[in-house]
């Protein structure tokens, strides 16, 4: 017998998900649990092998449920936990098995076609397997390959926080004295920036904004959901 509780703030959700587990004989639904305080509870009661949760919860509809899964691993390591969200986004897949695969599982709702596949994810991940929706690993491929082409990967750290407050506007003193640095040391990284992304041998105003620009759609592309 597998004890499971899940965490779904959407009461619809909520009765879909009961009807598809109580076909399920060995798997016992401890609890229906609306936010993470709720989830905590049901944990600290004791008894509980997986968990089973959506990334939004409430009371900040953010990424609950990714921070909660990260929080098992200290906590309860032994606890499975499964992500069931309908969003595809490699930033919370990331950061779901960035400490380990170990009964981790990512599911997109809208693709479970068959109680199995859920009686699958939950009976794997109680015994510390994993289970991943090709979609997600399709995007992480992706997202990796986009990241490999991306002509900011050739700036130091350093560089990259200069480039982040160019972005932003600010003067080379303003960044000097953000970074703590001289104006002459920010004047080099801003020339260095300039060699490594190939930026057009225009003027200094047209070649920071160019600069800007690269390094603004490359954050918002990182932080675009994916459907």
């Amino acid at each position: 017998m597998v004890r499971l509780v899940v965490g779904e703030d959407s009461y619809l959700v909520q009765q879909g998900i009961g009807q598809v587990l109580a076909t399920m004989p060995e798997i016992e639904l401890v609890a229906m649990c609306e936010t993470t305080a709720q989830l905590e509870r049901t944990i600290e009661a004791g008894g509980v092998d997986v968990v089973m949760t959506d990334i939004r919860m409430p009371p900040g509809q953010s990424d609950e449920g990714i921070e909660f899964a990260a929080q098992l691993r200290e906590t309860n390591p032994e606890i499975g936990v499964i992500i069931l969200s309908q969003f595809l986004e490699p930033e919370y897949a990331v950061r779901l098995f960035e400490q380990g695969a170990a009964g981790r599982a990512y599911l997109l709702k809208e693709r479970i076609a068959t109680p199995a596949e859920l009686r699958r994810a939950i009976t794997s991940v109680s015994t510390g397997g994993s289970v991943t929706d090709p979609k997600v690993v399709e995007v992480l491929v992706a997202e990796r390959r986009r990241a490999e082409r991306s002509p900011l990967n050739d700036l130091t750290p350093r560089e990259l926080e200069v480039l982040s407050l160019v972005a932003e506007g600010r003067s080379n003193s303003a960044i000097a004295g953000e970074l703590f640095l001289t104006k002459r040391a920010v004047e080099k990284h801003i020339n260095a920036i300039f060699a490594k992304l190939d930026l057009p041998d225009e003027s200094v105003a047209s070649r920071r904004v160019h600069a800007a620009l690269l390094f603004l759609s490359e954050q918002h592309e990182a932080s675009r959901p994916h459907r």
